[in-house]
């Protein structure tokens, strides 16, 4: 039988008290805007160097409260006819990269950027449906970037940009679902706190998927990080900004350091569109896991 002596016990507990006492202890500093998005001249890292865009994170279980069965659509060829028996948990992962094409256009001082973000559901516990994706969302956009320096309220005005947006979901009538948006934004950060104000104007569409899309999803998104010694938050709100029939939807994220390099994540979840076949489909999730790359 195995045994070990008591003073490598005491050592190793001490090692470990140690080690978690500096995780407790350290201050996660916020990202500024300039180091995400490579506004400083003097720093430049040049083209074509992959960097985390959204964060980068694995749910590895996610529970909804109202699982979309027969997701439908205004348009009747997207609509679908049967209940699929999906189950309340599966799992969620976002991966989300950004690459620089081409620096110090538009004057001199704007950048443009390639990103992409990709979201996949998964009933990986759904034995009767053989653990399939429910969903899968890519996301490419080309997003052009200038650097500003105002002063409003409390904050300072970072950066402008407008992208061109394309969302799909990759799937056949009648589970395709898919939208292109011009995403306005401007970038703000105080000490602890960094906002990010988006409204978009959705581009026309022959093969209208989803009609009634911004109704739901809404015109415009939010993005708040805060950071609070080793507490990180994070909330994305969207809104439909109308006074009748109001609709929207609300994130919640707490990530809680366990290195320098992954944090537990929890996810809160209110409203529509968590996916794009969810558009139009309200429901409430919980999602718990780990996340890599955030804000």
């Amino acid at each position: 039988m195995f045994k070990t002596k008591p003073s490598l016990i005491l050592l190793l507990l001490l090692c470990f008290n140690i080690n978690a006492q500096e995780i407790i202890k350290k201050t996660t500093p916020l990202k500024s805007i300039a180091t995400v998005w490579d506004l400083d001249k003097a720093n430049k890292q040049g083209t074509f160097k992959i960097t985390a865009y959204k964060p980068i994170y694995i749910a590895a279980s996610r529970w909804s409260d109202s699982p979309n069965t027969m997701p439908y659509s205004e348009n009747s060829d997207y609509s679908l006819s049967e209940e699929t028996n999906y189950n309340s948990f599966e799992a969620k992962f976002q991966l989300s990269f950004k690459t620089k094409l081409a620096e110090s256009i538009l004057f001199g001082e704007g950048d443009l950027w390639a990103g992409y973000t990709q979201i996949a559901h998964w009933q990986i516990f759904n034995t009767d449906i053989s653990r399939a994706f429910r969903e899968l969302n890519y996301e490419p956009e080309l997003i052009l970037t200038y650097p500003l320096n105002l002063t409003f309220a409390g904050f300072n005005i970072k950066m402008a940009s407008v992208s061109l947006n394309h969302q799909s979901n990759g799937r056949d009538l009648p589970r395709s679902r898919s939208w292109n948006r011009v995403i306005f934004n401007l970038a703000m950060e105080s000490k602890n706190l960094t906002l990010y104000l988006s409204p978009w104007i959705r581009l026309p569409d022959d093969e209208d998927e989803n009609p009634l899309i911004t109704n739901y999803i809404g015109n415009g998104r939010v993005t708040a990080i805060y950071k609070l010694k080793k507490h990180t938050f994070y909330a994305i709100a969207t809104n439909s900004f109308s006074l009748k029939d109001n609709h929207g939807s609300l994130q919640f994220n707490y990530l809680y350091p366990l290195n320098d390099n992954l944090n537990v994540h929890a996810q809160l979840f209110t409203g529509y569109g968590e996916t794009l076949i969810d558009y139009n489909h309200y429901q409430n999730t919980v999602g718990l896991g780990v996340s890599f790359s955030n804000w």
